[in-house]
């Protein structure tokens, strides 16, 4: 039922976690789908890739 409403109307994303000051990860708040920003700034699935790469800017972000 919860996938339904995205379906029909799209996700409504919400921001979860601010990596750096242009990067920030968001969830749905419907069907917890989430995302992430990439290079070009645009919404992209959030892998454990880009989770991984997530964790190791914010380290080095928090560092300067």
């Amino acid at each position: 039922m919860k996938h339904i409403h995205c379906k029909m109307f799209g996700h409504n994303f919400k921001v979860t976690r601010h990596v750096t000051l242009h990067v920030k990860e968001y969830t749905c708040t419907n069907c917890k789908k989430e995302q992430t920003t990439n290079v070009n700034g645009s919404l992209t699935p959030l892998t454990p890739k880009f989770r991984e790469i997530n964790d190791v800017l914010e380290r080095v972000h928090q560092k300067k």
